[in-house]
């Protein structure tokens, strides 16, 4: 039975600021425009747009009509669906538990480099500075064997600061939190855009990013990219949107909120992809080489070319503290919305009060963070998990949710109405078919290439005993343990959506 008593946003432009920053987050900036330079440049934005408009956005509104409807976190919500479901639920907390580790240890670093930047301590070579001096990590993978305090200490006081503002509550702690960090990251960001724009070479950059080649859009890949860039920087599968919109008014505009969300968290991937490669432009135009060059994504990017960059800039000390400062608002707004999941799904579960199911299972995956990643074996316990968690984790987790809502259970008609109910933009059969078809023949098509190329070579040419436990194991222990949880009897479990015949017509009327 949904919740009558539970927390409400605000208002509706906290929820938006609040999905807007779970959604903006490190990936938007250091995966979007390296995703579009290789795939096409401005061609990209064809099958970008489309990605958007077929996947995206109808996968964000019926995460959020799921959440509005029956006001809980993805476990009982989707035991509200079918009980068997439930186990979905489970293991996207799962998902949430193992990204938090080592997302929260990402944000950290951002936070150091923000210090870094004053006097450009990295010296003159950055790639050794991250890896070594700042990293301390281990040349092979392998088990943490020592411990790094540089490292530890920035990922404690990023904890410190989740914390405080999850025990705060949805209204008085994220909504109050988005509300300041989401103007800081646009202030900060148009800021280091306009900055980066006016360096030597910028033009040289964008070039190299926006000139079409139509030909790539012939190439199935390039259309794969599109779906995943869109998927992966949606916050979409991975119960996040469920959560946030469990927090939603009965009379909430759904399809509105979706539109507002995702376009504005595609139109900071897009002034991100300016921002990296006026840079980029520069930094080629400098060492006298070609853009393709001086391309790199993900950390490479961020705490090795950009440092790079800033040495080599005027004024790189109030440019690089400006780019990792909203690296880290960015990776913190999105980290709190990760950590809600696991907490929330712990409060509709167990009937904790807000405080201490924050400090417990806040504090649990805190320290689990702090106990694996500031060692030396954490850069590469981290690359292992990332990769296998979204790949074999978000995206089949998703793909299992769309079956059972959209072949197994057909209910997507029923969302559909209650969405349009208080939507001003009513849903059609685009809707439908577009979860029902489009979606799980592009999860189900990643999914396999995917697979395909692991079997080919394992990943990042790491060691096959150490992908059984860092990579394999992380995935697939977090399916194990969404199903094993969901097996633990509830005390007076809520009935299904399918055993309140009388509840759902009361819904209805």
């Amino acid at each position: 039975m949904a919740q009558e008593n539970r927390e409400q946003w605000g208002s509706r432009t906290g929820f938006l600021l609040a999905a807007i920053g779970s959604a903006v987050g490190l990936g938007n900036i250091w995966r979007f425009p390296a995703e579009a330079y290789k795939n096409g440049g401005g061609a990209f934005l064809l099958p970008y747009l489309i990605a958007l408009l077929t996947a995206g956005l109808p996968l964000l509104i019926l995460e959020y009509t799921v959440g509005r409807k029956y006001r809980q976190s993805p476990p009982a919500a989707f035991r509200q669906l079918t009980r068997p479901a439930e186990a979905i639920g489970w293991w996207q907390v799962a998902i949430c538990f193992v990204i938090a580790t080592y997302y929260a240890t990402i944000v950290a670093w951002a936070v150091r480099y923000t210090g870094f930047s004053f006097g450009k301590d990295w010296g003159k070579d950055p790639e050794a500075f991250f890896g070594g001096e700042f990293l301390h990590a281990a040349a092979k993978p392998g088990g943490p064997s020592e411990f790094v305090g540089g490292v530890f200490w920035p990922l404690l006081l990023v904890w410190a600061v989740v914390l405080v503002i999850l025990a705060l509550g949805v209204r008085r702690g994220i909504e109050r939190a988005n509300k300041i960090f989401m103007p800081m990251l646009l202030v900060f960001f148009v800021a280091l855009v306009i900055r980066a724009l006016t360096l030597d070479g910028a033009s040289k950059g964008l070039d190299a990013l926006f000139s079409p080649d139509w030909d790539a859009l012939t190439d199935g890949s390039v259309w794969i990219a599109a779906y995943g860039q869109i998927f992966f920087s949606l916050s979409i599968g991975f119960g996040i949107m469920v959560t946030y919109a469990s927090y939603l008014g009965r009379r909430a505009d759904l399809s509105n909120s979706a539109l507002v969300a995702g376009f504005a968290n595609s139109s900071f991937e897009i002034l991100a992809g300016i921002g990296v490669f006026a840079t980029l432009g520069f930094m080629a135009q400098a060492q006298g080489v070609a853009v393709d060059k001086v391309v790199a994504s993900g950390v490479g990017l961020a705490f090795i070319a950009f440092p790079a960059i800033i040495s080599e800039m005027p004024g790189g000390p109030f440019f690089g503290v400006l780019f990792f400062l909203s690296l880290a608002i960015a990776g913190l707004t999105s980290l709190i919305s990760i950590v809600q999941v696991i907490v929330s799904s712990v409060q509709d579960r167990t009937g904790m009060r807000r405080l201490p199911a924050v400090l417990t299972v806040g504090g649990v995956t805190a320290v689990a963070s702090l106990a694996v990643f500031p060692t030396d074996a954490g850069l590469h316990i981290l690359d292992a998990c990332d990769h296998f968690i979204n790949q074999y984790g978000i995206v089949l987790a998703a793909l299992a949710f769309l079956i059972v809502v959209g072949w197994v259970l057909r209910k997507l008609s029923f969302f559909q109405a209650h969405a349009d109910e208080t939507s001003a933009l009513r849903l059609g059969l685009w809707w439908r078919v577009c979860l029902a078809v489009i979606t799980p023949l592009v999860l189900g098509w990643m999914m396999v290439d995917s697979l395909r190329t692991e079997l080919d070579e394992n990943y990042g040419g790491m060691p096959t005993s150490f992908l059984a436990w860092a990579g394999w194991g992380v995935a697939g222990g977090a399916l194990l343990v969404g199903i094993l949880i969901s097996l633990i009897p509830w005390r007076g479990a809520p009935a299904t959506d399918q055993d309140t015949p009388a509840q759902a017509e009361k819904e209805a009327r």
